[in-house]
């Protein structure tokens, strides 16, 4: 008879699911940043006019590219970071711009929400969003480079989390 492959416990954080949490406080900080401490970019009508018409653009567009990943990973998708046991590399869609475009769209939306906002804690949130996504995609990296052997090669040819830029 076979045993069942038994997972240790989630609090050992053996597939990043202390990534998962953080995460889900960051989102949570981001979302009601604009209600708790009203710590607002001042800025004046024109600028406020452009920051609003910018916000909404990234926030739109940041919502596209995430769902974009989101659909292109198919069976692919985890919650965790660790890959699953029997998923594929994908390449294509919006992998092909960008390594982590679900991590890539919910930080231009962050942007985009602190703008619309104009929240500068909202803003300050987002920047740690982008520092959080940047350490949990090096770790999530280190598990994809194992599993898949054309994934170094991916990341030579791909940026990681802003398209053609880093």
């Amino acid at each position: 008879m076979i045993e069942p492959q038994t997972r240790a416990p989630w609090w050992k954080n053996t597939r990043g699911e202390w990534y998962v949490i953080i995460q889900i406080g960051l989102f949570a900080l981001i979302a009601l940043g604009p209600t708790w401490l009203d710590i607002r970019l001042d800025l004046p009508g024109g600028v406020r006019a452009a920051a609003l018409v910018i916000g909404g653009v990234l926030a739109g567009a940041g919502l596209l590219l995430a769902l974009a990943g989101l659909l292109a990973l198919g069976p692919n998708l985890s919650a965790l970071p660790h890959p699953k046991d029997d998923a594929e590399l994908v390449e294509s869609g919006p992998y092909r711009l960008v390594r982590h475009p679900i991590y890539s769209g919910v930080i231009l939306g962050a942007i985009g929400w602190a703008l619309l906002n104009a929240s500068l804690l909202t803003l300050i949130y987002a920047v740690l969003l982008f520092v959080f996504f940047d350490i949990k995609s090096r770790r999530e990296e280190r598990w994809l480079r194992r599993k898949f052997a054309g994934y170094a090669a991916y990341q030579a040819r791909v940026s990681k989390l802003l398209p053609f830029i880093y």
